[in-house]
């Protein structure tokens, strides 16, 4: 399901987003590079962030290309993991069904959060560490 941006987030630390379906399990966040949505936006698509039910989207990394184990800091306090590369796409994807195809199950990326904190449009985010551990 689609998601609509907020203004801040908050990240707590081994949960995920606070209020997100997917807080307390194995895929407490999910990021998409914004390049990756821009592939399908060549393709005609009219796409927002959010519309492939990414909890943050990112620009500048190439995420799908970091290892499992990547730490990304995001703001000043906010420490994500990486701990999965891509996803199965699920029958019910909104995407799937509009577009034939979609680019979370190969260039989407789930982390765990390692140190909580707000997350806000337009903080930074920066990869401290690409080798996994």
């Amino acid at each position: 399901m689609r998601k609509t941006p907020i203004p801040v987030g908050e990240l707590r630390e081994d949960h995920g987003i606070v209020g997100d379906s997917h807080a307390g399990t194995g895929r407490q966040v999910s990021l998409l590079a914004d390049e990756s949505i821009e592939k399908m936006r060549a393709e005609g698509f009219t796409l927002r962030p959010g519309d492939f039910a990414e909890n943050l989207t990112v620009s500048g990394l190439e995420l799908h290309t970091l290892p499992v184990g990547a730490r990304l800091r995001i703001g000043e306090k906010v420490l994500l993991e990486i701990t999965q590369i891509g996803k199965r796409c699920h029958s019910d994807c909104e995407i799937m069904r509009l577009a034939g195809r979609c680019v979370m199950p190969t260039e989407g990326v789930f982390a765990k959060v390692l140190a909580g904190g707000d997350v806000r449009g337009g903080d930074d985010i920066e990869l401290l560490d690409d080798r996994a551990r």
